[in-house]
């Protein structure tokens, strides 16, 4: 059986793989901004976990009606791949997130018709924790990479949207239930990802070469709902700051690395003088003289940087002359069932593998 497998290095090896070594594509971090445009980023990925959590609540049907999260005008980082769409392809710059599963573009370069785009009579509507899009869907061509081209694949055309700055949709590799709901009038149809697709059209092959540590997707809900995984714990030098198993996700469309707020306050409370900048920033301020007195924060199997570079910190609307770090306070206790999110910042450092049919995540080095 073919196993579809997804492979996303960032930053150090950027690249997305979704069939191992055989075929690789090009991701590129959206760039080409000046001034402060990462501003307001920290508060922007806990207003995602918010709209997480509820999502998963509507999906599960413990949530009656819809939900309306307030949007943050805001340009944050997101890798992007260049994605083909239609016959002959027209190409999109389009966010790859895990943490979403429609596919969709039109927030920037239009949505060019061809003959093999083919109206389903569906309406299509997602809100993402910072802005939305609705239109109608269609099932397309999408060109991926040379020799590895899905047919009849749901693609939505973006009419109306905001907050999608820079990019021209998202190409969505999170599990499939979470596009239920988003169709109207098939409310309770799921549309089939790119990667259920690949995998129907014989376009995964079953191996992925490398030494790769796998861990279950969690039982745990709502982190169930998406590429969910459990730790066993956390610590910070000699300190536990996560001291048993606890759920949360991995998610590519999370910039920044947020721990539940009791957690992070041990966090914070074990570096001298750190304090969370939340009037300005959403980041933890470290002293210049505490740096090289850091002790390495080690989550699940693996260490992780923690300092913001000092060059980036006009564009998060930081002080010059300060030292900021990027983990941060989810904006809830533990306790609630998604209790972390492992960002983008994580997977700077590491492969992340997102196995469908096993059930499981795996990491490994880059």
């Amino acid at each position: 059986m073919l196993s579809p497998f997804l492979v996303v290095p960032v930053a150090l090896a950027t690249q997305l793989s979704l069939v191992g070594a055989a075929t690789t594509l090009a991701l590129s971090p959206v760039s080409g901004r000046s001034g402060a445009y990462m501003q307001g980023a920290p508060d922007a990925g806990r207003t995602r976990v918010t709209h997480m959590k509820e999502r998963a609540a509507r999906v599960a049907g413990y949530a009656e009606g819809s939900t309306t999260i307030p949007a943050t005008n805001l340009a944050y980082v997101q890798y992007t791949a260049n994605i083909g769409v239609g016959s002959p392809p027209t190409y999109y710059n389009i966010v790859v997130d895990t943490g979403s599963s429609n596919t969709f573009v039109g927030t920037g370069n239009p949505y060019v018709k061809t003959s093999t785009s083919v109206p389903t009579g569906q309406e299509v509507n997602v809100t993402y924790g910072s802005g939305f899009f609705s239109g109608y869907e269609y099932l397309d061509q999408v060109t991926i990479a040379p020799g590895l081209v899905i047919v009849n694949q749901s693609i939505g055309d973006a009419l109306e949207y905001a907050d999608f700055e820079g990019v021209d949709g998202i190409i969505g590799v999170g599990p499939t239930d979470l596009t239920l709901g988003t169709l109207y009038p098939a409310v309770d149809a799921a549309i089939p990802t790119v990667m259920d697709n690949a995998l129907k059209q014989g376009l995964i092959p079953t191996e992925i070469l490398g030494s790769i540590t796998y861990t279950p997707v969690t039982t745990t809900y709502p982190s169930n709902y998406y590429w969910g995984i459990n730790v066993t714990s956390a610590t910070y030098g000699e300190t536990t700051v996560i001291p048993a198993s606890y759920a949360g996700i991995v998610d590519t469309g999370t910039t920044l690395i947020y721990i539940a707020d009791d957690w992070y306050q041990t966090y914070q409370d074990s570096i001298p003088g750190a304090y969370y900048d939340g009037n300005n920033t959403g980041l933890i301020v470290i002293p210049f003289e505490a740096i090289p007195f850091m002790q390495p924060f080690t989550f699940y199997v693996s260490g992780m940087a923690q300092l913001l570079p000092l060059w980036q910190n006009e564009a998060w609307g930081a002080e010059p002359n300060l030292q900021y770090g990027y983990i941060g306070p989810i904006g809830s206790l533990s306790g609630e069932g998604l209790d972390f999110i492992i960002g983008q910042k994580f997977m700077e450092r590491f492969y992340a593998v997102f196995d469908t049919p096993n059930s499981r995540v795996g990491f490994a080095y880059t």
